[in-house]
This record gives C-alpha cells, structure tokens and sequence, in this order.
C-alpha cells in the first residue's frame, strides 16, 4: 500500500530512494513502450555486425526515468504530476546493474510546486544521472494498492535458448532422420547440424528430399543420404540403424506418428527396453521461471497404472537432464481430492504414495491436483493445500493422451509456448515432433535429446537451472 505525503507534509531536505536491478524484459519493454527500438538496447542482438552476441547498454531515457518511481510511489507519491524534469546523463547502466535512485526536496514553491534534485548511481558508486524535477504535490491524502496492476508478458523463450547453448557444449548427436521431405523438417536437420547438435544422416526418398532442398535454397553436399522411397521402410532402416552403432538418435521427418512408432516398438528389431516408452513435451512459457515438462501427450492413449509408472519416471529424467535437480512433479486430475467415481485422482494418489516409497524416484511427486492448484501458488492456497509441489509444479503428469495433447496445444496457441518433443525410454531418444512443427521446434527437441543422452552417459546434467530463473 502506498500512501504519500501530501505539500504541507514535506519538509525542504526529505528524501527518498529505491534500489532498482536492470534486466534485460526492462529493456524490451521500453522498447515496445516507447517505440525506440536502437539495436543497442536490446538483448540477444548482434548490433555491431561481428556475429557475437552484444551486450545491451540500457536507454538513457530508462535510467532517468526511474526517478518518476520514486515520486510517484513514495515522495510525494500517489496524486503527484509533473511540471518539469531535466536530466543530465554521465554513464550507462548495463543488464544486471542494481540502481540507486534518490530524490531530496530542496525547494517549495507557490500553488503546490516542489523542486527536487535526483540522482542514479551505479552499485559500485558510480552517478550515471543527475537533474532535477518540480512536480505539483497532492493536496490530500491518497493510498494506492499497486497489487492488482495487470501483469506484463514479455513474450521470449529464455530456457530454449538456454537448452541450446547448453546442448552446443557437447558433441553433435549422429541421428537419423527420417522422411525429412518437407521444407520444415528438413531444415530443422540442417538448422541442428549447423548449430553443432547433430550429425545428420537423411533417410527418405532422395527425390522427394533435394526437392525440398531446392525449395530451402540448401545444398545437400555435407550430408549423407540413404535413399528409401517408402517412409514406413526408411523408419525401418532408421532402427537398423542404432543397432549397428552407426547414429545414437532418431529424428522423424515429415511422415506419420505411426509408421515410426511401428518400428521403434516391434518386439524383434525394435528399440525397446524393459521400460515402457512414452513422449515428453518440454514447454517454454513465456513468464515460467523453469520450463514446464507434459506426458503423456502423443504415445500411451489409455495408460493404466503401471504404464503411468513409467510416464512419470521417463519424464522425471527429462527433467534431470536439463537440470531440474529434484523436479516438482504433479499428478493432474480434474480434482485435488481422491474421488473413487473419477479413476485419475486414484491413479495420482498412487503415483503419490509410490514416489513418497521410493517406486518412482528422482523427483518431489503429489496429487491428484487439479491444473490451477498445480501451477499457480495463490489457487493452491485458496484451497489450502499444502504441498511443495502445489503451485510451483514443472512436471504435469496427465491422465491420458486426450487431456496432453489438448493441454500442449493449448499452451502453445493461447499462451505463445514453445515445445520441444522427444519420446523416452527406447535404447536411444526419438525426437518425435509435430508435422506442422517449424525450424525452431525441431531444433530445440535435437537439444533436448543431445542433454538427455549426455545425462544418460555422465548421470549428471549439462548445466542445473536455479529456480529463481537464472544459470548456475
């Protein structure tokens, strides 16, 4: 609650002061806001032409204006308007640069004006701004609850971003890939083997492949291809393909779900395991702190018990591999209490007690919960459940394919996810992503399966993701 102080209350000398950390969504939202968009203040931009990633100095505008924070918040505050403002600016602030803003009152003047002089210093002592500001100070008492301002969404993809300059660390993956006939899936393979993920081997129709190489403007010179012209057989020789040694990955192209399934599940040559193999979405939510895991939501339609087990255990060593120490993990169902006429809340209460017994391991599991109370802390605690994965889940077990898949796609469409796929518990990942997926897509899921199979080898993960949203 803020409350301010009104002309008659302030005293010549009062001062007030916030401490404000640059970052880099402050610098994209003044972009949108202001409509400067100078490649030097943005992140992730490559503004001096040398192919390296710059880093942003922030707007000078942004740094002086934060003094507006402090007079409209605390001294005067709430009811307070400008009448002037100068500034004088000696250095610049950079991402990550706690700010020091300072406002004293050094003048009152007639029909309610104030003067103040302002300041920003730097954290090591540094003043990048000076000047000096007259506003009209309220006249009477206001608070303000700031609390239910409408959140911003800045819409950026911080963890695949990571993921792949994580994954870039490693050597390239070899992978087949197969029916890569189509403009989007086969640049994926050529966008992945570019960023050194993985090393491609085309299978497919030769034909069908340097059309769509023609149409990307691509040479196919560097990669080996094995021309099959059935999708179904090129799945095949894929699978072959692992058990000679020759790729350690399998990669699906623009052909269906089903025709490669049929040869990574058969009993002889197949690729399984001892445990049953499902699909993982890895989301990226723009405002998430980590990303969000979801399974089964392509493979398993019906899955009972056991084969929820399973799920839940594949998509736990997901997490793992892209650093989630101990992953929170919640049992989705369409409520958070055990309801014996709704068969998922029993299977989660299970799944539950089975972790909590060291059945499933690697991971804090609870449920039944509901989506609301899964993800979001305040839902849970109307609810009053108490959990440490109650708000705060980044692996959603789902009930079956149906509820996944609308969950994903849901994601993706309303609240601009990314999603990266692979399909776990085979003897090598499978990256099985959408047909209609693009370029990007199919590069974050190479990622992802290069993070898992270096956690699968090393039993440690390539980089671990703090929780706050930052690398450690």
């Amino acid at each position: 609650m803020a409350t301010n102080k009104t002309y008659e209350q302030i005293a010549i000398g009062d001062t007030a002061e916030i401490v404000r950390e640059c970052s880099s969504n402050d610098l994209l939202v003044f972009a949108h806001a202001s409509g400067n968009h100078n490649p030097i203040h943005l992140p992730d931009t490559d503004w001096s032409g040398d192919g390296v990633i710059d880093k942003p100095v922030a707007p000078a505008m942004w740094v002086g204006g934060l003094a507006s924070a402090v007079l409209g918040n605390i001294l005067p505050g709430p009811g307070t308007i400008y009448k002037f403002q100068s500034f004088r600016f000696l250095g610049g602030a950079a991402v990550g640069d706690k700010l020091l803003v300072k406002v004293t009152a050094t003048e009152k003047k007639p029909d309610n004006i104030v003067v103040f002089d302002l300041s920003v210093t730097r954290g090591d002592g540094t003043r990048l701004v000076e000047g000096v500001a007259e506003v009209v100070a309220p006249t009477e008492t206001i608070e303000f609850d700031a609390s239910n301002l409408p959140a911003v969404l800045v819409q950026r993809h911080r963890h695949f971003n990571r993921m792949i300059e994580l994954a870039k660390t490693l050597p390239a993956l070899p992978t087949a890939v197969v029916a890569p006939d189509d403009p989007n899936s086969l640049e994926g393979a050529i966008m992945a083997s570019r960023e050194g993920l993985i090393r491609p081997i085309l299978v497919g129709s030769a034909e069908r492949i340097e059309t769509a190489a023609k149409d990307l403007g691509e040479d196919l010179g560097p990669y080996e291809l094995i021309d099959i012209e059935d999708e179904t057989e090129a799945a095949g020789r894929a699978v072959e393909m692992v058990h000679e040694g020759r790729v350690q990955a399998v990669m699906k192209g623009h052909l269906h779900t089903d025709h490669l399934l049929h040869h990574v599940v058969k009993r002889d040559g197949g690729l399984r395991t001892r445990r049953r193999i499902s699909h993982v979405f890895v989301m990226d939510i723009p405002g998430r702190k980590t990303p969000v895991l979801i399974s089964d939501a392509a493979i398993n339609i019906s899955p009972d018990l056991n084969t929820k087990v399973d799920i839940t255990q594949n998509a736990i060593d997901a997490a793992r591999a892209l650093g989630l120490e101990t992953p929170r993990v919640g049992i989705l169902s369409a409520i958070e209490t055990v309801n014996p006429s709704i068969p998922s809340s029993l299977d989660a209460a299970v799944l539950s007690k089975m972790a909590e017994r060291g059945q499933i391991t690697g991971a804090v599991v609870d449920g039944p919960l509901a989506m609301d109370n899964a993800i979001d802390v305040q839902a849970a605690r109307t609810k009053g459940i108490t959990s440490l994965v109650a708000g705060h889940a980044e692996v959603l077990i789902v009930p079956n394919l149906e509820s996944g898949n609308m969950l994903a796609k849901e994601l993706t469409f309303i609240a601009h996810a990314e999603a990266a796929g692979l399909v776990i518990g085979a003897k090598v990942p499978v990256m099985l992503t959408s047909r209609a997926d693009d370029g990007r897509a199919r590069l974050a899921s190479c990622a992802l399966a290069l993070l898992y199979t270096h956690w699968q080898a090393k039993g440690a993960p390539a980089g671990v993701l703090d929780r706050e949203g930052s690398d450690t």
